[in-house]
């Protein structure tokens, strides 16, 4: 039983690295959609930036809980 809670933990600690860099990616993706004025690109990575934010208060939630996101 405490080896499915580590595993679940390290889920929750990858989830939160995987959110991490893809924050950092959808940032950089709106400074250069501002450079290039590029309007549809920057909806695409202010919605990344959304799913980032979401990926990472799951993966968050997890680490407390030692839970799934269910």
């Amino acid at each position: 039983m405490g080896a499915d809670k580590s595993d679940k933990k390290m889920r929750g600690a990858f989830g939160a690295a995987r959110s991490v860099l893809a924050a950092s990616n959808a940032v950089a993706g709106i400074k250069k959609a501002k450079q290039d004025n590029d309007k549809l690109v920057l909806a695409n990575a202010v919605a990344s930036v959304a799913v980032a934010i979401t990926g990472a208060l799951i993966a968050v939630r997890t680490l407390r809980k030692g839970g799934d996101h269910k």
